[in-house]
C-alpha cells in the first residue's frame, strides 16, 4: 500500500510535471494561456484551491463558448450582423418584441416554428430575420442565411445535374434557415420545385425556416415561382407551425425624408396561421422598444 502511494506521488509531483504539454493534451488552449497569471493572482490574493481551479475552468468554457459563436457566426453567411435590441419597434404599427418571445428562445429550434415576414423594401425585414437567427446561434444552435435567388440558382443547376440531393443537404443540416427576399428577383422555371423540396425535407424534420418577402398577398408567390399549386404548398407547410408578421413601418433607408409613416391600423398585422395559436410570453428580460 505504501509503495503504491509513493509510485501515485511521484507521478503526480507537481514540481517535475509540464502543465503546458498536459493542458495541451486535454485541448485547454485557452487554459493555457492564462493558467500561469491565473497562478500569480491567487497567490496575491489568497485564493484557495478550489477558487484558482473554478477560474481556470470558468476562463477556458468562455472561451469556448466565443470561439463557437464566432464560427456559427461565420458559417452562417449572414450579409450583416444585427441583434434583436438593435431593432427599433417604435416604428412599427403593430409589432411588439413580446410577440417574438417564442422565436428568440431554445423553441424556434425545438418546435420547429416557421416565420414569414412580410413587408415592403427597407422594412428591417432581413434585420430582424437575421436577429432571430443570432439569437438561435447565441441559444446554441446553427444557422445558415441564403438569398432566395441564390438558394433556387443553386439547387436548380444542381437538380439539372442529376445532383439535387446532394445539394438540399447544405440547406437541410442547419437548425435555422433565413431564406432572404422571395419575390424580388425573378428565378428560372424550376423554382417552385427545389424550393418545395428544402421547405418540405425540412418540415419533415420540424427544422425552422425564416422568409422574408415583399410579395403580398402570399398567393403572389405563385407567379414569381412559376407554379401556384406548389406555392401553396410552400406557404402551407410553412405555416402549420408558423407565423406570418407584417412589418407596417417606414423605411429604415428612407424615414429621414417622412416619406410614410407606420399605418397604425394594422390590427391582424401579426398572427399565427396553424392549429396552436398560443399567445408566446418574451423569455428575456429586455423591454420594448
Amino acid at each position: 500500500m505504501s509503495g503504491r502511494s509513493t509510485t501515485s506521488t511521484q507521478r503526480f509531483d507537481p514540481e517535475t510535471l509540464d502543465l503546458d504539454t498536459m493542458l495541451k493534451r486535454l485541448n485547454l488552449a485557452n487554459a493555457r494561456r492564462t493558467w500561469k497569471a491565473l497562478v500569480e493572482r491567487a497567490e496575491t490574493e489568497g485564493w484557495s484551491c478550489r477558487d484558482f481551479l473554478v477560474s481556470l475552468v470558468t476562463e477556458e468554457i468562455a472561451q469556448r463558448q466565443q470561439t463557437r459563436l464566432q464560427r456559427a457566426v461565420r458559417d452562417a453567411h449572414f450579409p450583416f450582423l444585427k441583434t434583436i435590441d438593435e431593432f427599433d419597434f417604435s416604428l412599427q404599427g403593430s409589432l411588439r418584441r413580446q410577440q417574438l418571445g417564442s422565436y428568440l428562445g431554445p423553441e424556434l429550434v425545438s418546435e420547429g416554428r416557421n416565420l414569414i415576414l412580410l413587408g415592403k423594401s427597407g422594412r428591417g425585414k432581413t434585420h430582424l430575420s437575421v436577429a432571430i437567427a443570432y439569437r438561435a446561434i447565441q441559444n446554441g444552435f446553427t444557422a445558415l442565411f441564403r438569398s432566395a435567388a441564390a438558394l433556387i440558382e443553386e439547387l436548380s443547376l444542381a437538380s439539372s445535374r442529376g445532383k439535387l440531393r446532394e445539394a438540399l443537404a447544405a440547406y437541410l443540416q442547419p437548425s435555422v434557415l433565413v431564406v432572404d427576399e422571395v419575390g424580388y428577383l425573378s428565378y428560372g422555371p424550376d423554382a417552385a420545385n427545389v424550393l418545395f423540396h428544402v421547405v418540405n425535407e425540412r418540415h419533415l424534420r420540424r427544422r425552422p425556416i425564416i422568409f422574408t418577402t415583399n410579395k403580398s398577398p402570399l398567393t403572389a408567390w405563385g407567379e414569381v415561382l412559376h407554379d401556384h399549386d406548389l406555392a401553396e404548398a410552400i406557404v402551407d407547410r410553412v405555416l402549420e407551425r408558423g407565423r406570418l408578421i407584417l412589418l407596417d413601418g417606414p423605411s429604415y433607408r428612407t424615414r429621414h425624408l417622412e416619406l410614410d409613416a407606420p399605418s397604425g391600423a394594422q390590427q391582424n398585422a401579426a398572427r399565427i396561421s396553424g392549429k396552436h395559436r398560443p399567445e408566446f410570453p418574451e423569455p428575456t428580460h429586455h423591454g420594448d422598444h
